[in-house]
């Protein structure tokens, strides 16, 4: 099986233990790895793929912590950077009584951002299948041009590109317009996936069709378009397909879309892809209706669970999630 490469931070998620807004009552943090590619590798890793994450850890306890954490879920660590002159980034994560997420992140200089275009090597890629990056890299200047020299490597040694835009608007500095950096980087991936708002941002005055009609258009091949447990879609350059997920009591979001790229990612990587193939994979609709099944399953599990790694599932949590459904 070739591998996945997921790039990007690997970060602390301090998840706090209060749903109610009541700021006078008492508020406790847990430690969990977090980060969205670093959650999307250990989705493709505990499903039984063959995954690698890619990013610049601190040699503080906490870079200590979040590569132990990749290891013992059966990541592959051999592309990871270490720094002694940055601190881990760390995200305050508080849940409301449904389980959506607010974020609070402490991310100035950290660790994640100081990945260069020479920490990349071309024996990266002999025997990978797809790159795997999200616009959390897009929000420094330093790391969004490593983040473009990547996906340009990466094509370059005839890997498929995937991004998902994940955005977190207060990453960006406030004078910064994302649109600006994300859009320029669509036409160089193959894979891309949206929520329904992140897709109304991107489209700005055109209407979310019009704007997937001209990136299918301009070089991606798969747009996945998914709003939580409403109906999700997708679209390729001759169809449009639509998958109602399963209804599930909803705990906790934080990783429940790295899950479902994971699962998209795990599944797309057991079919041995080159650019050539995914492009007739692509006209194959009941084959990717499969795959998107499996793929919403994995991110039903992981909204049903608290934290972000630990709510991913294995072969067997899948399985006994799905009879229980």
């Amino acid at each position: 099986m070739k591998h996945t490469i997921c790039f990007g931070e690997v970060l602390v998620d301090l998840l706090s233990d209060k749903l109610s807004q009541n700021n006078s009552e008492h508020e406790a943090f847990t430690k969990f790895a977090g980060g969205a590619p670093a959650n999307v590798s250990v989705a493709i890793a505990k499903l039984g793929g063959n995954a690698y994450f890619a990013g610049m850890l601190s040699t503080d306890s906490f870079g200590d912590f979040l590569h132990n954490a990749l290891k013992e879920q059966g990541v592959k660590t051999d592309f990871m950077r270490f720094t002694s002159q940055a601190k881990t980034a760390l995200a305050f994560v508080s849940l409301d009584k449904d389980g959506d997420r607010t974020f609070e992140f402490y991310r100035d200089n950290t660790a994640d951002l100081h990945f260069t275009n020479s920490d990349f090597n071309s024996e990266w890629f002999e025997q990978c299948d797809i790159f795997h990056i999200c616009s959390n890299t897009l929000t420094d200047e330093r790391i969004r041009k490593t983040t473009a020299y990547g996906v340009e490597f990466a094509k370059q040694n005839n890997s498929i590109v995937s991004f998902d835009i994940n955005l977190r608007l207060n990453l960006w500095p406030s004078n910064a317009d994302p649109r600006e950096h994300i859009l320029p980087l669509l036409k160089h991936c193959s894979i891309i996936k949206a929520s329904k708002e992140e897709l109304e941002y991107l489209a700005g005055e055109q209407t979310g069709e019009e704007f997937i009609a001209h990136t299918l258009n301009n070089g991606c091949e798969l747009f996945v378009v998914t709003d939580a447990g409403n109906p999700m879609h997708w679209y390729t350059k001759n169809a449009k397909q639509t998958l109602i997920p399963k209804k599930i009591t909803m705990v906790d979001a934080t990783a429940a879309g790295d899950a479902f790229v994971g699962g998209l990612l795990y599944q797309l990587g057991l079919q041995n892809l080159t650019p050539a193939s995914f492009s007739g994979l692509c006209d194959k609709p009941n084959t990717l209706t499969t795959i998107f099944e499996f793929a919403s399953l994995c991110g039903a599990h992981a909204a049903s669970y608290k934290g972000a790694f630990t709510s991913l599932p294995n072969e067997k949590s899948l399985n006994d999630f799905r009879s229980a459904l």
